[in-house]
């Protein structure tokens, strides 16, 4: 059987992204992404969360992170899930990092909206709605940290998903 390895977050910058070069001459960004949640804890009180992932970008969308995306911007991405592992300096043995490959960005939020990565030149952006007039889903995560309400255009689709899977 072959596997599928597909992540889908959306969330905001803890940090702004960390640009570098490998020794082959391939530009990299790392950054985290907070992203928020809710649930309900033993006594049916609603408490407010945030996981931080790791994502990691390659070749030239990552020069265009550097240059567009700084601390609390807001990011929709894809990409798949990678576990590495390294020997630590300090001799305490084999550490485990777990992040985001991202192979597609779309960049929420206000001012010119950007979108980076595989979809080809002129794809919809997550944040403009029907109208074109910005966003039902921009302004959300910005305002409030985090919406589950996906993007209009996604409405299409939920019927046509397997087992009543949600993708957002």
């Amino acid at each position: 059987m072959r596997g599928f390895n597909r992540a889908i977050i959306a969330g905001n910058l803890t940090r702004d992204p960390d640009v570098r070069t490998t020794v082959n001459k391939k530009s990299y960004a790392r950054f985290a992404v907070a992203v928020n949640y809710r649930y309900k804890d033993q006594n049916g009180e609603l408490k407010d969360n945030v996981d931080y992932i790791n994502v990691v970008v390659w070749g030239p969308m990552a020069e265009t992170c550097g240059k567009y995306l700084r601390k609390g911007s807001g990011v929709l991405l894809e990409g798949r899930i990678q576990t590495s592992s390294y020997d630590a300096k300090d001799g305490s043995g084999k550490k485990y990092m777990t992040e985001i490959n991202a192979d597609n960005i779309q960049f929420l939020g206000s001012g010119q909206q950007q979108s980076t990565g595989t979809t080809p030149s002129g794809a919809v952006n997550a944040n403009n709605n029907a109208n074109g007039d910005g966003d039902d889903f921009g302004k959300s995560i910005d305002e409030s940290g985090f919406s589950n309400t996906p993007p209009p255009e996604a409405m299409s689709d939920i019927d046509n998903l397997p087992g009543g899977m949600f993708p957002f």
